[in-house]
C-alpha cells in the first residue's frame, strides 16, 4: 500500500463531506482503538480562560431534537451540505463547524438551539 504524506492525507481530507470524514474518524476508532478527536484535544496547548474565549471553536450536534426538520434546514443553510448529507448528520450528530470565531461558533449553536437541537461547542 501507498505511503501518503501528511499534504497528501489533509488536501484528501479537505475534498470529503462531514459525514465522510466523521466516518474515517470512526473507522480509525475501530481499527486503531484510538478516538483521534481526543489525542487532538490532549495535545493541544493549555492556556487560560481568556485565550479559550478568543480560540476557533468547533460546533458539534449532539441531537437534532424533536424538530429534526427545522434543524436539517439550518444545517443545509451553515454547512452548505446537500439534504442526504445534512439529514445523516441530525441523524448521527457530529460536528457542524470546525475552527470558527468563538463568536459565529455562538450564533450557530443559538441558532441550532432554537430549532431544538441540543448542541455544544468544542
Amino acid at each position: 500500500m501507498a505511503k501518503f504524506t501528511k499534504e497528501e492525507f489533509i488536501n484528501g481530507l479537505k475534498e470529503m463531506t462531514i459525514l465522510e470524514v466523521k466516518e474515517l474518524v470512526d473507522a480509525m476508532k475501530e481499527e486503531f482503538g484510538v478516538d483521534p478527536s481526543a489525542v487532538a484535544v490532549a495535545a493541544a496547548p493549555a492556556g487560560g480562560e481568556a485565550q479559550e474565549d478568543n480560540a476557533a471553536k468547533t460546533v458539534v450536534l449532539k441531537s437534532a431534537g424533536g424538530n429534526k426538520i427545522a434543524v436539517i434546514k439550518i444545517l443545509k443553510e451553515i454547512t452548505g451540505l446537500g439534504l442526504v448529507e445534512a439529514k445523516a448528520l441530525a441523524d448521527n450528530g457530529g460536528n457542524v463547524k470546525e475552527n470558527v470565531p468563538a463568536d459565529e461558533a455562538n450564533n450557530i449553536k443559538a441558532q441550532l438551539e432554537e430549532a431544538g437541537a441540543e448542541v455544544e461547542l468544542a
